[in-house]
């Protein structure tokens, strides 16, 4: 009995690693199946469209001049890569548009977050300027864009100003509803360390509120890029939004769907890099989909 009693033991442990690593490898080969899956899908879904789309250009069931076709979408990018575009070279045009998006975004973040935190942790403050902020939030940001440019000009900081006012809201809220929805009792246990309200906002509240914060940064991108876009088309000497503009006033929708397909790359580029900060700060977070299961 003592000589088979080490060995059962000894048995026990070796399977059940085995049988662990066995559904760990199992769950991995679901997820990559399933991420394949998704990505195969997309794929297909975005062919058939265009193809779609083709095809009812090609047999004139659309107006293939109102409604153009991919084909030709996909001519006027190559044209504007290969040759350039009437105000210059394409990427020219795509880096004056990131630029003032990017500078609208960073501003609208920085002052959402630190306004919203504020107001959110200062009762007092947030019913007094908390009328003030609905109203301006209930005014149609984009009717600003030609204000701006009267104000500013034609140059960068219009467009940067119309990426500002279109951020600065969806961050502003989701930090004022982070700060607002903080554990009371990791408030309540850091004040009892002597933590000052300085260190409570920095060491407690902000970590608190930044799941709040980076979901509105996953939109606020794209709010800036429509901010920057808006600002060209009304007044500018470059950028992504002249092209449109420029596509418009010469009746050529292949240039109007080029351009929009290239911001619409920008974007998924831009989505996904704050994805990927995402997943690096935020590792604890489960990841599943849990309606599939």
């Amino acid at each position: 009995m003592s000589t088979t009693q080490p060995e059962t033991k000894t048995g026990i442990a070796p399977a059940a690693a085995t049988s662990a690593e066995g559904r760990k490898n199992s769950r991995a080969r679901a997820a990559r199946r399933r991420k394949g899956l998704v990505l195969g899908s997309r794929l297909l879904l975005l062919v058939v469209l265009l193809g779609l789309w083709e095809v009812l250009a090609r047999t004139k069931v659309i107006d293939p001049f109102n409604f153009s076709m991919p084909s030709k979408v996909w001519d006027q990018i190559s044209t504007w890569v290969l040759h350039g575009t009437a105000q210059g070279s394409l990427g020219e045009q795509i880096a004056i548009t990131l630029y003032e998006a990017f500078m609208g975004w960073i501003i609208g973040v920085i002052a959402g977050v630190v306004l919203g935190i504020v107001l959110g942790r200062i009762a007092f403050l947030a019913d007094v300027l908390g009328p003030y902020v609905k109203v301006l939030n209930a005014i149609p940001r984009i009717a600003l864009a030609p204000i701006f440019v009267i104000w500013f000009g034609l140059g960068p900081e219009s467009k940067i100003a119309s990426a500002i006012v279109l951020v600065f809201f969806p961050v502003f809220f989701n930090a004022f509803q982070g700060a607002r929805e903080v554990d009371r009792n990791l408030v309540d246990n850091a004040r009892i360390l002597g933590a000052s309200n300085r260190k409570v906002t920095l060491q407690v509240v902000v970590p608190s509120a930044t799941t709040w914060i980076f979901t509105s940064l996953h939109i606020s991108f794209g709010f800036a890029l429509i901010g920057a876009i808006v600002g060209e088309y009304i007044g500018a000497s470059k950028g992504v939004g002249l092209l449109v503009a420029a596509a418009q006033g010469n009746f050529n929708p292949a240039g109007v769907y080029a351009a929009m397909a290239i911001l619409a790359v920008v974007a998924l580029v831009a989505e996904g890099l704050l994805t990927l900060v995402e997943r690096r700060l935020f590792k604890w977070k489960p990841t599943g989909h849990g309606a599939d299961r």
